[in-house]
């Protein structure tokens, strides 16, 4: 009989699923969700929303597409590729237009997990994607080099970009912090040097723990080290389920369709391409138009739990393949650990220094970040490869994803027809 071509990966995993893979999925799922905690509650303020919204959204979004979807390891969420698009519908149409738009870009993306359009992805290059991974993995190291230093922007300067990060993290080295330097080098080495010696538990909850009490209990560390919870403040317990008192009329749903395509494109292709990656790193092969529909079914529980658009988080995703997560269990634990904190332990998740995050996601971004690829496509000497990754990469660090691809796609086209024109000659 054949396979429903819709079938959740999580569904064809679990026949063999053993003992010692639900204790590493746990552990990949606590980590991933120290990992999410800061992250979620940053992105939810670069999209102009409240704090919590992002936390909501990597609980909802997240359990739902590892229950769904078609990947064994996609990690969901918010993410930065949707904070410059989330911010500017909010700032035009409101949260009411948000919660609209984002909904409608549910529905979207399971008509295009069930019309099978997630085939489409394996006709992008290999170079598209090797550079969109490189440039990825720059925009997550750039963005974390403020908390590993400790600096300090000035009240008006909130960037979002990474060329604007950069900048802002020039201005404001003046601001450098010897102690978050300290805690943040030595969380480095403890995920560079302890696997070297130990590798039954993942250096990352090592990290954590020791930089948590090094903060906790020396003072001079304390001093000059911002933990989550001197950073963010977030109301316990959780959201109403729902849209509230929100007015959903014809007229406002033809309105915020524009929006509703960009949103569903956007999460389609980075959550397909964050397949790829993650089939890359553990020799799998994702269910595309599974992955779509559930997608689809989060982006609309998202909203219903209080949350904004989602997708697959490539940084997340390659955090808990790292740490041992091969099943869509991992994705479902770190939800359930989200939504623990936010019930009972926040104070808790507050004690976890910034640095320590940073240097966490630097090392998840040197080991997405492609060098062996790149050096292949360049020792190759095919020019219009190297064009077309290098471009690619560059356009992901300096603009986002939809431009990044779409040059990226162009070009492999343009490339594509001089390279038969001269076959035919």
């Amino acid at each position: 009989m054949k396979e429903f071509y819709l079938k959740p990966k999580l569904f064809s995993v679990i026949s063999k699923y053993t003992k010692q893979q639900f204790i590493k999925d746990i552990t990949a799922g606590l980590i991933v969700a120290v990992i999410a905690l800061p992250l979620s509650i940053a992105l939810a303020i670069a999209s102009g929303v409240e704090p919590a919204c992002g936390i909501y959204t990597a609980i909802a979004a997240g359990f739902i597409v590892s229950l769904l979807g078609g990947s064994r390891v996609q990690i969901a969420g918010p993410t930065a590729a949707f904070a410059t698009i989330v911010a500017g519908i909010v700032a035009t149409k409101g949260m009411d237009g948000l919660f609209i738009a984002t909904v409608l870009a549910g529905i979207i993306l399971v008509i295009m997990g069930i019309c099978k359009v997630g085939k489409l992805i394996k006709y992008i290059p290999h170079t598209i994607t090797t550079g969109f991974t490189a440039g990825v993995a720059i925009t997550i190291f750039a963005g974390q080099i403020k908390d590993f230093l400790g600096l300090t922007y000035a009240a008006d300067v909130k960037p979002i970009e990474t060329i604007e990060k950069l900048e802002a993290n020039i201005h404001a080295i003046g601001t450098i912090s010897i102690e978050a330097l300290i805690i943040g080098v030595v969380s480095l080495l403890i995920l560079i040097v302890y696997p070297k010696f130990e590798k039954r538990v993942p250096p990352s909850l090592i990290a954590v723990v020791v930089s948590a009490l090094l903060v906790k209990f020396i003072p001079a560390l304390d001093s000059g080290v911002y933990t989550i919870g001197e950073l963010y403040n977030i109301p316990m317990g959780l959201p109403s389920v729902g849209l509230g008192a929100m007015e959903i009329t014809a007229s406002r749903v033809v309105e915020m369709l524009p929006d509703a395509f960009a949103i569903a494109v956007l999460a389609a292709i980075e959550s397909l391409l964050s397949c790829v990656v993650a089939d890359n790193m553990i020799n799998s092969r994702h269910n595309p138009n599974a992955e779509l529909v559930a997608q689809g079914a989060a982006n609309i529980g998202s909203v219903l739990f209080g949350g904004i658009p989602a997708t697959g988080a490539i940084a997340r995703t390659a955090a808990n393949i790292k740490n041992g997560g091969r099943t869509p269990v991992a994705g479902m634990v770190h939800s359930l650990v989200l939504l623990l904190v936010v019930l009972f332990l926040m104070p808790l998740a507050g004690l976890i220094p910034m640095p320590t995050i940073a240097a966490i996601l630097f090392i998840v971004a040197y080991n997405m970040s492609e060098i062996r690829n790149l050096k292949k496509i360049i020792s190759s000497k095919k020019v219009f490869d190297i064009i077309v990754a290098f471009v690619t990469l560059i356009l992901t660090v300096i603009f986002d994803l939809i431009v990044a691809i779409a040059v990226g796609l162009a070009l492999a086209v343009i490339f594509w027809l001089i390279e038969k024109i001269k076959r035919k000659k």
